[in-house]
Parts: C-alpha cells; sequence; structure tokens
C-alpha cells in the first residue's frame, strides 16, 4: 500500500466497459474513482473482490464514490460475470492491456511452477481533478474493500 502525496495526474484515457457504454476517466463528475484490476473473470479471488465491492456499493457511493473493476476479460465475458454476481457497477474491457500498461499493473508471476505474465491485482483511488491519490499494489482480497473504503470516507 503507498500514498501518493502529490496526487499525481493520471492521464485520460477511455475503454468499452459493460452496459454497452464507455469509460471516460476525464470529467468524472464522483468525487473519488475506484478501479480495481484483477486478473480474470469467475476465479475465485477476482469473484471475491468483486462481491465484496458489490456489497459495499451503496457505502461507496454515500462517499461520493464511484467504482469500476477491469480486466483483460472480452466484454462479454464481462457482462456474463457482471450478470452472475448482480454488481452494481460496470466492469471495464482492457484486452489490448492499454489501461493495465499506464497503470503498470502487468507483471511475470509463477504459477504452477511457469512464468506468466498477467494483472497484478492493484487498486487505484482517482479524485475528481483526475489525480491518483492513493494505490494498493499486490493486493491481497481479504479486508481490501473495507480499506479502500475507509480512505475515501477519511477524506475531506
Amino acid at each position: 500500500m503507498a500514498d501518493s502525496p502529490s496526487a499525481t495526474p493520471v492521464e485520460n484515457f477511455s475503454a468499452a466497459m459493460t452496459g454497452d457504454k464507455t469509460f471516460e476517466l476525464g470529467g468524472r463528475p464522483a468525487k473519488y474513482t475506484v478501479l480495481y484490476f484483477y486478473p480474470k473473470d469467475n476465479t475465485p479471488g477476482c469473484t471475491t473482490e468483486s462481491l465484496a465491492f458489490r456489497d459495499h456499493h451503496d457505502a461507496f457511493l454515500a462517499a461520493g464514490t464511484e467504482v469500476y473493476g477491469i480486466s483483460r476479460d472480452s466484454m462479454r465475458s464481462h457482462e456474463g460475470f457482471k450478470s452472475k454476481l448482480g454488481l452494481p457497477f460496470e466492469l471495464i474491457s482492457d484486452p489490448d492491456e492499454v489501461v493495465c500498461n499506464q497503470f503498470g499493473v502487468m507483471k511475470t508471476k509463477n504459477m504452477y511452477g511457469k512464468q506468466v505474465r498477467g494483472v497484478e491485482r492493484s487498486t487505484f483511488v482517482v479524485d475528481a481533478h483526475g489525480r491518483l491519490v492513493k494505490e494498493w499494489r499486490g493486493v491481497n482480497v481479504p479486508d481490501h474493500v473495507d480499506e479502500v473504503l475507509e480512505f475515501v470516507k477519511s477524506q475531506p
């Protein structure tokens, strides 16, 4: 977990998301935007993390915060995952890893003794001015969403 005391500007981006919409980082009306990057739809850790964001969604909204999940999965996979879990927020599809690379979440990992390239579970909080104000990298799922929620609620 690392603070970004200088509130680093984040380059605007747009990407396809569920609900047949396009996400634009620039000009978001929310006080904060949470972008959580996860490796893959329908896997145990990603399902648990997404359910936790779902279960706390009203509290995030009350704190003036929008939540979006991002992975390299296809839009079709995202639509199914969102529907299956009843997610009240949109999922952003990044199959070409443009957004993943912008946030530096693509990492080489060991999986069953093989080196594979994949998304490092990470969460970023961007303020209404498009500045990165908090980031968590190498996230462990248990209690993570509570920590993100506490952070946005503690902001003036």
